[in-house]
């Protein structure tokens, strides 16, 4: 790519970008998510300031920007945020980026609670960005929840989150390895855990294997074993289920019959199946009533 100038405009850099994205399979969206993010712009100004000049420190930033992208960084590492659910969500090295695919676990814990004056007891095991918790507390405003995680920088950036988008007073985030610690009923448990079986990692997209915490990744040989442990714990107690409540688990395309082999086994009566918009089993729900 031709290198920005501080006289290339708004525009003209836009096209260029994208050409050079387009020249390595990189499509054009990302190209308008750094100009937009790099320069501190809204769309509107894109479209009736497109002929401003970028200036040297725009240019600069711009030109560093594309760079990290052309090497392999995702988009969303590099602007340090991103959407789920609507709501704009920070990122840190520790957290995962949030998937339109993890949206149909949200649906999925909501349709099991359709009254929105309920107060629910939530509790994220893996919570990361934060993303689950949140979501679900801002569609469920009497409710609350406890985020959990491994990774203390996941949690800090989880709780900034969550002020952030308004529901900082009814959330908690606990430091702990699974539900370890935690005591009481809950009406809802859900997770996204690691599940990718390790031997699967190194062959995984660079943008993930290089840029993603392996933590948030690696779910042991088979990549089931945060399913068994996340099942085993709650099935066991402390930590337990209320009447009708139950456990919301995102999992992988071809995990779906296996971790409802894990709930039925650990005394589960019933578990069903949910499919994401590409027609994938994503999302699997066990409840013990």
């Amino acid at each position: 790519m031709r290198t920005l100038e501080a006289k290339t405009s708004r525009t003209d850099a836009l096209k260029a970008i994208a050409q050079a994205f387009a020249d390595h399979g990189i499509g054009a969206t990302d190209a308008r998510f750094l100009v937009l993010d790099v320069l501190g712009i809204g769309t509107t100004d894109l479209i009736l300031g497109g002929d401003e000049p970028l200036g040297v420190e725009g240019a600069g930033r711009l030109g560093s920007a594309v760079e990290r992208r052309l090497a392999g960084e995702p988009v969303a590492r590099i602007v340090g945020a991103w959407e789920f659910w609507g709501l704009p969500f920070g990122l840190s090295p520790d957290t995962l980026i949030p998937r339109p695919d993890t949206e149909t676990l949200v649906e999925a814990a909501l349709a099991l609670h359709l009254d929105r004056r309920r107060s629910l007891r939530v509790l994220d095991l893996g919570t990361g960005s934060g993303c689950i918790l949140v979501a679900l507390l801002t569609e469920r405003p009497l409710s609350f929840g406890i985020g959990l995680d491994r990774s203390l920088g996941a949690l800090k950036q989880a709780r900034i989150n969550a002020f952030a988008n308004g529901v900082g007073e009814r959330a908690a985030f606990v430091n702990a390895d699974w539900s370890a610690g935690l005591s009481g009923p809950f009406d809802l448990v859900v997770s996204n855990p690691p599940y990718i079986a390790s031997a699967a990692i190194p062959g995984l997209d660079a943008e993930v294997r290089l840029h993603d915490p392996t933590a948030a990744l690696d779910g042991g040989a088979d990549g089931l074993d945060a399913y068994r442990c996340i099942v085993e714990q709650v099935a066991a107690g402390p930590v337990c289920l209320d009447q009708g409540a139950a456990i919301v688990f995102e999992v992988g395309y071809d995990q779906a019959d296996a971790v409802v082999e894990i709930g039925i086994s650990a005394g589960f009566a019933h578990a069903e199946i949910t499919r994401d918009l590409a027609g994938h089993a994503r999302v699997v729900t066990l409840r013990a009533s």
